[in-house]
């Protein structure tokens, strides 16, 4: 059971406190609460198995990249009704993976994961396939069950963010960590098992294939030019300004030339920075008002909640150069009302997208929807 006492909490700087303890089954799980913070003692309560299996990683060899088998996912917990989220926090006998009976951000490891920290049992001789090393967590935005991350207030939003920034950091530090992939999957058209407002955190063994392209692609446009490609691609878009969505102090966001989603925003801080920890107090600020904005109007859009991927791309761990850039991408697939843009032949076998709405006209729309939800 997690122990009624441990460290003290610890002071992050920017109003966040964290607060770490132990689950029953010896996953970690941190509370992170405004300043000074609460008492966060309360017992996991469950009886639970160790946690858990091992998993793999093999090398798929036409593409050179590395796919994760991780079978026991099958048994993970899928739409439970309201009364049995595990996500929510514990009340009375419903024990739940949060043992406090309330909190503001909260996140642990997740009893499901794709990657794991756990030692190989025995070694694998099989030829491209080693162990699944990793770290999967689960990022709680609020106790509150019917609510979303478009709904909280900008103070709760930052404390997300310096949640991210400490997690970030965290995973960093796990030797073999090559590359920490914060995300958020929002809606049952996504894929989402669980509906409680949460995302995830993955520590890979290795750079993501996206990212490695774009690594490639920044690395081949630096030397043909001698100039930053994420410098001129946000140049670009400004000169152009049709489809710019926020043009800060700090921040700029925008929906790609070349967007692949029916509705896709790509925010980058006007400072050129590697990864999350670098960003400094005011663009944390301005970060907190712009991503509530550009999350409300994409649920005003179409007049429905928008199913979403969120996701923050930066350099790997050991990799800070002009070759990654820290940005911020948000796109849906929800192309109208009622009707979602499948990755059908062309997407999901020869990686050729086919875009259903201009980047233009995602655009205009998403402007318009901005100005109702702020007015």
């Amino acid at each position: 059971m997690s122990a009624t006492t441990g460290a003290p909490p610890i002071d992050l700087g920017g109003g966040a406190v964290r607060t770490d303890r132990v689950l029953a089954d010896g996953r970690a799980i941190a509370y992170y609460d405004h300043g000074p913070g609460r008492p966060r003692e309360a017992v996991d309560r469950r009886v639970l198995d160790d946690a858990p299996t091992i998993t793999e990683l093999r090398r798929d060899p036409l593409l050179d990249e590395w796919i994760v088998v991780a079978g026991h996912r099958q048994a993970r917990t899928f739409h439970p009704p309201t009364s049995e989220c595990p996500l929510c926090p514990t009340h009375g006998d419903q024990l739940t993976e949060v043992p406090e009976a309330d909190y503001e951000v909260v996140v642990f490891q997740n009893r499901f994961p794709s990657m794991t920290q756990a030692a190989a049992k025995h070694g694998i001789s099989v030829p491209d396939t080693r162990h699944g090393f990793g770290r999967c967590e689960v990022v709680c935005f609020t106790s509150d069950h019917a609510s979303a991350l478009s709904s909280l207030t900008r103070d709760r939003l930052r404390l997300v963010l310096e949640a991210w920034i400490d997690r970030d950091r965290i995973l960093s530090g796990i030797p073999g960590i090559e590359y920490v992939f914060v995300f958020e999957n929002r809606g049952l058209e996504i894929g989402v098992t669980l509906s409680h407002p949460h995302g995830q955190i993955y520590g890979y063994p290795f750079v993501p294939p996206r990212d490695e392209q774009m690594r490639r692609a920044a690395r081949a446009y630096r030397k043909q030019t001698g100039t930053s490609l994420y410098d001129d691609v946000i140049a670009a878009e400004l000169a152009d300004g049709g489809r710019v969505l926020h043009n800060g102090d700090d921040w700029v966001a925008f929906v790609p030339r070349a967007a692949r989603w029916p509705f896709e925003v790509q925010m980058f801080t006007r400072r050129p920075l590697f990864r999350l920890a670098e960003l400094n107090e005011a663009e944390r600020r301005e970060f907190s008002t712009m991503y509530l904005t550009l999350l409300r109007a994409l649920d005003a859009v179409l007049d429905v909640p928008m199913p979403y991927i969120a996701a923050w791309h930066q350099a790997p761990v050991r990799a800070d150069d002009e070759d990654s850039r820290l940005f911020l991408e948000l796109f849906s697939l929800r192309r109208a009302p009622g009707k979602l843009k499948y990755l059908a032949g062309s997407e999901s076998a020869a990686w050729a997208w086919i875009n259903d709405i201009s980047p233009e006209q995602a655009a205009q729309a998403l402007r318009e929807a901005g100005r109702r939800v702020d007015g």
